[in-house]
């Protein structure tokens, strides 16, 4: 049995706009920086026409790189919600290349932007195997005491027991392709870029990132269930 496993970041698949640019100018586009705007409305309809205008771009390029990597599963980041995913996927990839995903999920995560993980699954592989979903569940809620990982160097972040550990979500699935038992985690962590208090983003993350992947090799973090109400799921 072969399976070909992929992830994408779509990056700000979103079905708004944000307009938050008029008022705060760290927020505003610079092409619009440009032009002395000081109306709102005027603002709100120059952005949507700036958002669309560059989103078709974006948009077809997605659909490109989905469709050549020619996924059984394939991963994404920095989707909006269900419907969102739905229309790029019969706008673009479905209208684009001819074929698309029929297995779509999403739920609802914590991120402050509203930008969650999903995943869209063939229902069977390249080879003739069938994919069939048996389980999914969210993390988005699960802090640091839940699992037993809240530590000294954690709080010398100012982080706190109670705080989330995922600050969008780790979707975990479990399959059965061809009969055999397969479990897939999609997670968005947050960048790692920018340096923190001096030190370089990668090094700041280590306290936050390492407790979690050490105690899921170890098998020693508890399955906490999450409710699946806000689950979304298209066929």
């Amino acid at each position: 049995m072969s399976l070909r496993l992929a992830t994408f970041n779509v990056e700000n698949l979103l079905t708004r706009f944000d307009y938050t640019g008029f008022r705060n100018q760290l927020r505003q586009d610079r092409v619009l920086q440009l032009f002395d705007v000081r109306n709102e409305n005027v603002y709100q309809q120059l952005e949507a026409a700036r958002v669309v205008a560059a989103a078709d771009d974006t948009r077809q390029m997605t659909a490109l790189a989905i469709a050549d990597a020619d996924a059984d599963i394939i991963c994404l980041q920095e989707v909006d919600n269900m419907a969102a995913l739905q229309a790029f996927e019969y706008g673009y990839l479905y209208r684009m290349v001819g074929n698309g995903y029929r297995q779509k999920f999403l739920i609802e995560g914590n991120d402050s932007r509203g930008i969650d993980v999903a995943v869209m699954m063939r229902e069977e592989t390249r080879d003739g195997q069938p994919i069939v979903l048996n389980d999914i569940k969210s993390h988005a809620m699960v802090t640091y005491g839940d699992f037993g990982l809240f530590n000294d160097e954690l709080a010398e972040l100012g982080l706190h027991s109670e705080d989330k550990i995922f600050k969008r979500d780790c979707l975990e699935l479990h399959l059965h392709i061809g009969g055999v038992p397969f479990s897939l985690y999609v997670v968005h962590l947050k960048s790692m870029g920018p340096a923190r208090e001096g030190v370089d983003g990668r090094r700041a993350t280590i306290p936050r990132r390492w407790p979690f992947a050490a105690s899921s090799k170890t098998g020693s973090a508890p399955a906490i269930r999450q409710p699946r109400t806000s689950l979304s799921a298209a066929t």
